[in-house]
């Protein structure tokens, strides 16, 4: 089953993998606020002194910030659709759509080696 994936299929997992893990570390760069927020100071463990949780203030996102982050967030949401909504599904029953759908997420040809850019600047 899992050497019969049609080749726009694997396609579209492999740039689903790829956009993902891009928009996932775009995510990490982000402040922790979308809108200018104030922090909040964290607490003192009372035996040790070390202070834990907590939270800078957030400038929130740029405008730049906000777009890029629509945009992936997009082609995220693009693709999700594309690969699960392929033709492909319609011609597997029951728990073997379930098994070939997780064949599929790791299938050789469908996980990029490394996170090559998805999307083009501008």
């Amino acid at each position: 089953m899992a050497d019969t994936f049609p080749p726009d299929l694997l396609d579209a997992q492999f740039r689903l993998h790829r956009a993902r893990a891009e928009y996932e570390a775009f995510c990490r760069t982000l402040p922790w606020s979308v809108v200018p927020a104030k922090g909040w100071p964290g607490e003192v463990h009372p035996h040790t002194g070390v202070v834990t949780g907590g939270r800078a203030d957030s400038p929130g996102y740029t405008d730049e910030q906000k777009v890029d982050y629509a945009r992936r967030r997009e082609l995220v949401r693009e693709l999700s659709i594309e690969v699960s909504t392929h033709p492909y599904w319609a011609t597997i029953e029951g728990p073997a759509r379930v098994e070939a759908r997780m064949a599929l997420k790791h299938h050789p040809d469908a996980v990029p080696a490394t996170a090559e850019p998805a999307l083009t600047a501008g």
